[in-house]
């Protein structure tokens, strides 16, 4: 195994590790009540490759048309090639569970009222990203560890209209919106 290797090894076990332990004490208390202004948006793009239609939420949920963050997930990918969606990737993996990307750090320094976990599978970056949000509230899927969200939704990750759909039916039962 190569040094390059050992190390990428010793990183992976170093945020395994930090999510355990950041886990005790998760989800932090959220002070901020009333409606959704801003969503934030985790996508793995290896299950889902259509994040454009997240943009159909602004009109659905009555928000300004910058109040949606997205960011996507591959496995890997090439820097050079053009992405619709700010991309991080395993690569980008540091010491003790930090991610070291620009497109993180920046999503990483909002609030959101709303954050939509949009994966099934639990993938270490991905779980990561999640943690480190700062958010009133978490909807997500089944298949990965229920304390990530506050709501899970039931469906499947292509069905994208039946997701909409329960998104603001979940969300006027709770009068979260305007």
């Amino acid at each position: 195994m190569s040094l390059k290797g050992l190390k990428s090894k010793f990183k992976h076990k170093s945020a395994e590790k930090y999510l355990r332990q950041e886990l005790k004490g998760f989800p932090p208390p959220w002070k901020r009540k009333g409606p959704i202004a801003t969503v934030g948006i985790i996508v793995d793009l290896e299950r889902f490759t259509r994040e454009e239609r997240f943009h159909s939420l602004v009109d659905m949920l009555g928000l300004r048309p910058n109040a949606i963050r997205i960011i996507g997930y591959r496995a890997q990918y090439d820097k050079n090639s053009p992405y619709a969606t700010p991309v991080f990737s395993d690569k980008d993996l540091g010491w003790k569970g930090a991610i070291e990307n620009s497109y993180v750090l920046e999503f990483l320094s909002r609030e959101y009222d709303l954050l939509i976990n949009y994966f099934d599978e639990p993938r270490l970056m991905l779980q990561l990203l999640s943690l480190k949000t700062r958010a009133g509230m978490r909807i997500g899927f089944p298949g990965i560890n229920p304390v990530f969200n506050d709501l899970i939704l039931e469906c499947s990750l292509a069905d994208f209209e039946v997701v909409r759909e329960e998104i603001l039916k979940y969300l006027t039962l709770l009068k979260k919106l305007k």
